[in-house]
């Protein structure tokens, strides 16, 4: 047991999911690098992205450890190796989700300067970090740790699965400066949440005496909040027809409803130097439909069970020890269900990125990423940041853009983040006439072995792009 419980604290969140889309991002050929930066340069008139085919993401990855740092075949007892990774990981290393499918994306040009734009997509995004004293007490005990406090603080974590509309604007106000702006509907099909919990456990010589030590819950106080989840647990004649019913309610703005915003823009100081930026997913969703949320305060002293020596039996029967231990607990350590309404703020992601355009083409065709003037090549630098419940989390990005042909164009980045430092990272761009496919993926060199990688990715999609000037 002990084995199982360790095995799923460390590897929860192990084949999870991250949220930079650093190939995607200021990849101008695709419409999908709209839903990084509104205000990205737009050189097509018009865009339709294949329903349930123009966007399908995927990026799995860890901050601390590999499966297999702990699995591999080296002849150490798997259990010296999990013991290893426990002291390793620290309680800032997390395990996060971010999953994301276009199910409607579609845009249009309404004059030479204007591009509107519109969607709906579904995103599951979770983290979870790694609760470093918890694992510690259930894989060691408390025998080696008497008098230090283990912290319920050490338990943070954040899951939400909801579905976003959205429409944007794409505005050039001169020949240097596109702005963008793109309003958004959130719909929560299922959040749970467990942030800013406090308290202690501690095992301390006895100040009474009657035992060798006494164990403390000391000032316990924890909460962990869900919305859209007890409806679908808790029903015991639940049919999978009507909870397939609901999901798709939801879906439909008929679950827990939130408002944001993304904002970006597009600057190039002189004709072959650009520079970007974006806020995207600055809101936050309100929860107060199928609303379930625990809270555990208290504090309690135990110096363990007391056995009454010779008198064991009571005349009633055998002394019930542990039920008068529970009994004690319970009184003293509340656990309370809780209906009431909570709000979420949506994790604010912040783009921004350096391109050097360089080596013009023979031809005079319009390339979609530099804009109005055929540069072959481009070069640059793309900052990443995401807030998340005890740190923001970053990412820098060097970049290499070609256009092959102009049917075939790529983008190389290199990427150091909590991940890695050295992932590699490929995408491509296929357009034929009105026909675009495109396919990107991270961390290439590990994909020989993936059980050695801490993080991959693939994103790929379909879209249809019109442009007047083919």
């Amino acid at each position: 047991m002990r084995l199982t419980i360790t095995i799923i604290l460390l590897f929860l969140g192990y084949l999870v999911f991250g949220q930079n889309k650093e190939v995607l991002y200021d990849f101008n050929d695709l419409p999908q690098t709209l839903s990084l930066n509104p205000g990205a340069d737009v050189a097509f008139d018009k865009h339709f992205g294949i329903p349930l085919l123009s966007q399908f993401h995927f990026n799995c990855g860890s901050s601390g450890i590999s499966a297999y740092d702990v699995f591999k075949n080296d002849g150490v007892d798997i259990n010296t190796k999990i013991g290893e990774a426990i002291t390793t990981l620290s309680n800032r290393d997390y395990f996060t989700i971010n999953q994301q499918l276009e199910i409607i994306n579609g845009g249009w040009r309404s004059d030479d300067n204007t591009y509107f734009s519109y969607g709906i997509y579904e995103e599951a995004d979770v983290i979870i970090y790694f609760p470093k004293d918890l694992a510690t007490l259930v894989w060691e005990g408390n025998a080696n740790y008497i008098g230090q406090p283990f912290s319920l603080s050490d338990i943070s974590l954040k899951g939400e699965v909801l579905s976003v509309f959205h429409f944007g604007i794409n505005k050039k106000l001169n020949k240097k400066l596109t702005v963008g702006a793109r309003a958004k509907i959130y719909s929560s099909i299922a959040n749970i949440n467990s942030t800013n919990n406090s308290g202690t456990f501690i095992t301390r010589p006895s100040s009474t005496g009657d035992n060798f030590y006494e164990h403390t819950f000391q000032s316990l106080n924890g909460t962990l909040q869900t919305s859209g989840v007890a409806s679908l647990l808790n029903d015991d004649n639940s049919d999978f027809r009507e909870d397939v019913k609901t999901l798709r309610k939801r879906v439909l703005l008929g679950g827990n409803l939130g408002f944001g915003i993304d904002l970006g823009f597009t600057y190039k100081p002189k004709d072959q130097h650009t520079i970007t930026g974006s806020i995207i997913d600055l809101g936050a969703i309100f929860h107060s439909k199928d609303v379930e949320s625990y809270n555990l305060n208290g504090s309690y002293t135990t110096q363990g069970l007391e056995l009454v020596f010779p008198q064991l039996l009571t005349s009633e029967g055998t002394t019930p020890y542990w039920e008068n231990l529970e009994n004690e607990f319970d009184e003293s350590i509340k656990i309370d269900t809780i209906t009431s309404n909570y709000t979420t703020w949506r994790s604010t992601k912040i783009n921004a990125s350096y391109r050097y355009n360089f080596g013009k083409g023979n031809g005079q065709d319009c390339d979609c990423y530099a804009g109005s003037k055929p540069y072959l090549n481009a070069i640059g630098l793309q900052l990443f940041t995401v807030f998340r419940p005890k740190a923001p989390q970053l990412a820098a990005t060097a970049f290499y853009y070609r256009r092959l042909f102009d049917f075939l164009k790529l983008k190389a980045t290199y990427t150091v983040d909590g991940f890695s430092a050295h992932n590699i990272g490929l995408g491509t761009s296929f357009h034929v006439g009105a026909f675009n496919m495109y396919l990107t993926a991270n961390n290439l060199l590990e994909l020989q072995n993936i059980s050695k990688s801490q993080s991959v990715s693939l994103q790929f999609g379909i879209n249809l792009i019109f442009d007047s000037n083919d």
